[in-house]
């Protein structure tokens, strides 16, 4: 097991007066992909963004990243260690070019740090260089998707995470964008996944948490939970016909 990299430590946050995390730990090492899985409601997506200080508010416990307590820092800080969000929903401006977009995301580093940021973007996305000029708003699903990812990429992230970046996109993009994540994962980047496909998760994985009710009901190797039938039968049930039905492209 890699050595952590991010590490939450029973961790309690929420928004305002409600309690959501309840006593969550989760580490993710270099170059591991760690997904979390869960029922809608389980705490996943608040999870990220109680690390990253954006909507959610921790309230006590403790993230650290690279050795480095995060309490107190404010969400820019965290993107300068080097750990990245990808909202789900992606959250681009739509009104902004694809080029434009991708260099807000390294809004904060030098000229030529940004310079070799974009030709890596264009590297791992050839058809987001094709589009360069377009309109964010102006592209598929997939594509979109892609120009979420290439922006948190360019501030050059030791750690990404994820909030559900298969949704609503065709099997052929979904795989395509995963085949990304290994090559990323490959290349030392660590990525914590959370996605509501869990059998799509768990095949590309090497450890997942499965969230219940705002904690850690189950963590272990992504094959070992992916075998274990009781796992299938308790958590993984629906995202069995889920995994049947998703994948339609909505754009």
């Amino acid at each position: 097991m890699s050595a952590a990299l991010l590490e939450v430590r029973a961790l309690y946050a929420g928004y305002g007066e409600l309690e959501v995390l309840q006593g969550v730990d989760v580490r993710v090492g270099a170059g591991e992909l760690v997904a979390v899985l869960g029922a809608n409601g389980a705490g996943k997506t608040t999870l990220l963004r109680a690390i990253s200080k954006v909507e959610a508010t921790p309230r006590s416990g403790s993230v650290v990243f690279d050795g480095v307590d995060l309490a107190g820092l404010a969400p820019q800080r965290i993107v300068a260690l080097g750990l990245s969000q990808i909202p789900e929903g992606r959250q681009l401006f739509g009104e902004l070019s694809v080029e434009d977009n991708l260099m807000l995301g390294a809004y904060r580093r030098e000229r030529g740090a940004r310079a070799e940021s974009l030709n890596r973007a264009y590297e791992l996305f050839p058809s987001l260089r094709a589009r360069r000029n377009h309109s964010a708003a102006s592209l598929s699903g997939g594509e979109q998707q892609m120009l979420a990812i290439g922006r948190a990429l360019m501030a050059r992230p030791r750690v990404l995470m994820l909030d559900e970046p298969s949704t609503g996109l065709a099997p052929r993009v979904v795989e395509q964008i995963f085949t990304i994540l290994t090559r990323l994962r490959s290349a030392g980047t660590g990525i914590l996944l959370v996605e509501q496909n869990a059998f799509l998760a768990l095949r590309h994985a090497d450890r997942a948490y499965v969230m219940a009710h705002g904690s850690v009901a189950l963590e272990g190797e992504a094959r070992t939970l992916a075998a274990d039938e009781s796992v299938r039968r308790i958590y993984l049930g629906a995202a069995l016909d889920e995994e049947q039905t998703n994948g339609k492209d909505v754009t």
